[in-house]
């Protein structure tokens, strides 16, 4: 303010005005009450990422180890069913796209339940690598290299491709018995339009394989998840690929009951003492 004989001092209040004001009680105990909740909220998810790991190292440690040490020692080689798998689905599924390729793939790998049962088991195998056309052919890609590639590991060449071959048979059976068991039977029976649909992909083998693969190294969570999956499915839309899914796992899970009594016999008979053996005493020799 300029006033005679020079400019006068700001009045206080002004400077009151200008000057940051002093935090209240209330503005420290905001401050407090969010530090603590950013403490509590960063303690609960250190807890909730430590239980996960561990939850994760029994879940999957023991596939893990298994794959991990299968890939650092051989790499691709490893996995040359599966690398051929991936290749024969993407060319099979170029060829199926074109106008002189369509009838050809057709008549080498569609499964329908009208078909003769003889050119159905006949194409059944080949069946596998031909994914559907309306959907994206990454994903069949995607899953035949991580399901399969897993599969291949942990359960061997041979044994990896008969599983697969079982499941995706067992679907295609299961659809000719819903069709002649018709619509009328709750829960197993198919519509009779149901034997004109083009029944191909690899989708059965994969729920399959998954389901087998986690039995087997007892990733039960992961296991449950995928049936849980398949049966969510059916119940929201059912459809015959829902249905052959599940067809599929109930052949898996045979085959793995299967498999878990001839393990239990045979480490019967190897715990099985010898005659004699139990005493003490040695065999009767005449």
């Amino acid at each position: 303010m300029r006033v005679r004989g020079g400019w006068s001092r700001p009045r206080g209040g002004a400077a009151h005005r200008h000057s940051p004001a002093p935090l209240t009680g209330r503005g420290e105990i905001q401050i407090t009450q969010v530090s603590l909740n950013f403490g509590v909220f960063r303690s609960v998810s250190m807890f909730m990422r430590e239980a996960f790991a561990r939850w994760a190292r029994v879940e999957w440690g023991a596939l893990y180890g298994v794959v991990r040490a299968a890939l650092v020692r051989r790499g691709v080689r490893a996995v040359p069913l599966t690398v051929g798998a991936v290749c024969l689905t993407a060319v099979l599924h170029f060829v199926h796209g074109q106008s002189w390729g369509h009838r050809f793939v057709e008549n080498v790998g569609a499964v329908r339940v009208e078909d003769p049962l003889w050119l159905a088991l006949l194409r059944t195998p080949l069946s596998l690598f031909v994914p559907a056309l309306h959907l994206p052919v990454w994903g069949a890609l995607a899953q035949i290299l991580l399901v399969f590639g897993i599969a291949e590991i942990c359960l061997g060449r041979w044994r990896m491709p008969a599983l697969a071959y079982v499941a995706t048979l067992a679907g295609s059976l299961y659809a000719r018995v819903g069709v002649a068991l018709g619509p009328d039977v709750p829960l197993l029976g198919l519509p009779a339009s149901d034997a004109q649909v083009v029944d191909t992909g690899p989708s059965a083998a994969v729920v399959a394989l998954a389901v087998f693969v986690g039995v087997r190294h007892r990733a039960w969570v992961t296991a449950g998840a995928v049936v849980v999956a398949m049966v969510v499915e059916v119940l929201v839309k059912e459809n015959l690929a829902g249905k052959e899914h599940l067809a599929a796992i109930a052949a898996v899970l045979v085959v793995c009951g299967v498999v878990a009594v001839r393990q239990r016999r045979s480490a019967g008979a190897d715990s099985r003492p010898e005659p004699g053996a139990a005493s003490g005493v040695p065999p009767i020799q005449s």
